[in-house]
């Protein structure tokens, strides 16, 4: 019952239309000259605008379908473009509409010098549509950042310190990929300050993350819940942007995840976040920068030099024969050559050797 209401009122509007096209056709050919109507007077003007109405009420009716489908997506790329907006830059836009109108009201008396009427109206009209547009779009991108500031600095004066959410969005974004998230260490990072700038979570990633969340692996599944406890704890405690992807075309038709992480990375001139070995090579590869959490806590543990001494607990055997292992706070292993028969016990050490590989670091000591 509503298509069909729908549908009549499109056909209805469609036959209006068509009435005022030729209307405004028939003013045109008249002033201009350039198609003879004079045989059309009288009755003969009615009979003409109700047939033009009527074949452009009969187009609007096999038309809508289309052209229902057509505002169906048409509102939902508004949506999702009005999304992507905060409140001070949806303020601000409505703040340069009205600006835009004022100055327009201003400038449109110099047309009403014009003599004709219907000329000096569209000019008028056009005058009004151009600043308008003109006021929405430098408000929203000029204003948005300035309320932004404002707030930033309210809340300065009004806490006394600054908070990480007041990251200087001037600087290069950060793209959260699964396995960072996943990780959690991500969040300590961010508390200490150590990133900066925009934070940028893609909406595929937090599919990832909730399929994995749904898995039927009980492994897995603990890990997906982990994750979304660890974004949902940095989104309250530095607040961070899901970034839609559904009209992006260079990304709608790429299935890998990782393929979609770095060709965001390269549109959004931004860096990834990750602790995945194959993605942090094939960044490189494309020249897209990254920030490895493996890499940065590999390079801040403490400095072994052989010859140094230190105090451990020997918690198991090695694999060699006679050698004991113990690890440092931070997971660091060491091995202690001759330390079989000390296993469970405190003992001192001196390091002999320290080796690095791509699994982490070893430690080999003898007591």
């Amino acid at each position: 019952m509503i298509n069909k209401l729908i549908r009549g009122g499109i056909t209805f509007l469609g036959f209006w239309l068509g009435c005022g096209v030729f209307v405004l056709f028939r003013f045109i050919a008249n002033q201009t000259k350039f198609v003879d109507l004079s045989a059309i007077t009288g009755f003969k003007v009615f009979l003409t605008t109700g047939a033009v109405g009527i074949i452009f009420a009969i187009l609007f009716f096999i038309l809508t379908p289309r052209i229902i489908k057509q505002s169906a997506r048409a509102s939902r790329n508004i949506e999702v473009e009005l999304q992507k907006f905060s409140g001070s830059g949806l303020l601000a836009g409505v703040i340069g509409l009205i600006i835009g109108l004022v100055i327009a009201y201003l400038i449109s008396p110099v047309f009403g010098l014009i003599e004709n009427g219907y000329l000096s109206a569209a000019l008028t009209v056009v005058i009004y549509l151009v600043f308008a547009w003109l006021g929405i779009v430098v408000g929203s991108r000029t204003g948005g950042d300035a309320f932004s500031r404002f707030q930033s600095q309210a809340a300065k004066r009004a806490e006394g310190f600054t908070k990480p959410k007041s990251r200087s969005h001037a600087s290069t974004p950060k793209i959260l990929d699964t396995s960072v998230i996943i990780d959690g260490r991500i969040a300590d990072i961010m508390r200490t300050g150590f990133i900066e700038g925009q934070i940028v979570i893609p909406d595929f990633v937090l599919i990832e993350l909730r399929h994995i969340a749904d898995s039927s692996d009980g492994l897995k599944r603990n890990r997906g819940r982990r994750g979304l406890d660890i974004l949902n704890k940095i989104q309250n405690d530095f607040g961070i942007e899901i970034y839609n992807t559904a009209n992006d075309k260079n990304l709608a038709d790429v299935p890998e995840v990782d393929v979609k992480l770095l060709k965001l990375a390269q549109a959004m001139k931004g860096k990834v976040v990750t602790n995945d070995f194959n993605l942090n090579k094939v960044a490189h590869i494309q020249n897209v920068g990254v920030l490895n959490i493996n890499d940065l806590a590999g390079n801040l543990k403490p400095v072994v030099l052989p010859g140094e001494k230190m105090s451990i607990f020997l918690v198991k055997e090695g694999k060699e024969t006679g050698q004991a292992v113990a690890y440092l706070d931070d997971g660091t292993m060491i091995v202690v050559e001759g330390g079989k028969s000390l296993i469970g016990k405190n003992i001192d050490v001196t390091v002999t050797s320290v080796l690095q590989t791509s699994a982490g670091r070893m430690i080999f000591a003898k007591p």
